[in-house]
């Protein structure tokens, strides 16, 4: 934390008594977990009518064939959410404080996390069609955004317990790579209006990279200067979501 006290009044004015880093990681998990167990409910048993033991059969596997495109708008999301809820945690092991505009921001993030069961319903349900796919990209544009957002502003403010061995080259590193996620989903909505075959990929197409990303990270070269004693700091945001 900055010694001058200037800045310590200013902390002192934004700080809110009892609601530290340790209630809005909680906050967070109860949402996350809420979001990804709501997900499973736009997939729904089906009711066929009795008959034989053929026709019974067919019908089940018609409609189960019909449930491909909600099935696959499932696991996509649940394992988005997964990133997401990753990124954060990472993000927040490296925050030493909260302030009032931090807990709003992760707030308004954790808003638009809660709106993705609804746009994974209308895109499982309608997969070939523009507005759905361009609601769904616009919501996970938003949760991506919103998600950067934070990073830079705890970068910016100096809340990371470890910004004095982050360099500005680094900082900027990270917050490019994760403004590859809100980049390609809005290439994903303009797309959405012609290619929505396209649009799909891209939605596929980002969540590999996201994937590849919250699993290598971004790693900082031990000899780098500005490290101190952090080798091989491994970046907890460089995912492209």
């Amino acid at each position: 934390m900055s010694s001058d006290p200037n800045r310590t009044g200013t902390d002192e004015r934004h700080a809110l008594p009892g609601l530290g880093r340790g209630r809005l990681e909680s906050l967070t998990d109860g949402i996350f977990g809420t979001v990804m167990t709501v997900l499973i409910l736009s997939l729904s048993v089906p009711v066929i009518t009795r008959g034989p033991v053929a026709a019974e059969n067919s019908q089940l596997a018609d409609y189960i064939h019909s449930l491909i495109p909600d099935i696959l708008s499932y696991v996509i999301s649940f394992v988005v959410l997964g990133a997401f809820w990753m990124r954060h945690h990472m993000m927040f092991n490296f925050v030493s404080r909260v302030d009032r505009t931090l807990l709003w921001l992760n707030i308004f993030f954790l808003l638009t996390i809660g709106f993705i069961p609804f746009s994974t319903a209308l895109m499982g349900r309608y997969p070939l069609l523009q507005i759905p796919l361009a609601v769904y990209g616009a919501n996970l544009f938003a949760t991506s955004a919103t998600s950067q957002f934070l990073w830079i502003y705890v970068g910016r403010n100096k809340l990371l317990g470890v910004t004095d061995k982050l360099d500005e080259r680094i900082m900027s590193t990270i917050t490019r790579r994760m403004s590859l996620g809100p980049a390609a989903y809005l290439v994903a909505i303009a797309i959405s209006f012609y290619y929505p075959y396209a649009t799909l990929a891209i939605y596929v197409a980002v969540l590999i990279f996201l994937l590849v990303n919250t699993t290598t990270g971004f790693r900082v070269n031990k000899n780098s200067k500005n490290t101190g004693n952090l080798p091989d700091w491994k970046d907890p945001t460089a995912s492209s979501s």
